[in-house]
């Protein structure tokens, strides 16, 4: 009985699963944002969430399990420095998925993956906002 398990197969070996998601991930952490398959968003935002929640605790150990997990140094770099702490206030539902419909070839539902804090890049001064607002009037 598979009762309770939660996994999300998606037709693939779990060898292929495990690296297919690890790669979703770092291109959203490198990224900010994805645009795959309904499921695939799926499966990925359980991980993404569990290696924010690990960069969030920042302690070696932590930072070791990500790396085991998705398997890039650069990425868990940019999770412990940049996107972790973004989220140091939010207790949890750090990722958006927004449905985009199907797709043309095979009527795939695609969808984004993205961050839900938008300030993961910087934020522009108030000097340059003010300047752009006073150009267009």
């Amino acid at each position: 009985m598979r009762h309770r398990k939660r996994t999300i197969k998606l037709g693939r070996s779990s060898s292929h699963r495990e690296a297919m998601l690890a790669n979703m991930v770092c291109s959203l952490i490198n990224e900010k944002r994805i645009t795959t398959t309904l499921p695939k968003a799926r499966a990925a935002r359980v991980l993404a969430e569990k290696m924010v929640t690990l960069g969030k605790r920042g302690d070696l150990h932590a930072r070791r399990l990500a790396i085991s997990r998705i398997r890039n140094k650069n990425s868990v770099q940019e999770l412990f420095d940049v996107v972790a702490p973004a989220f140091a206030e939010r207790a949890g539902g750090y990722t958006r998925i927004t449905k985009l419909g199907k797709r043309y070839s095979d009527a795939s539902e695609m969808a984004i993956l993205e961050w839900t804090e938008v300030t993961l890049a910087p934020a522009p001064k108030e000097e340059e906002v003010e300047e752009v607002l006073e150009g267009d009037s």
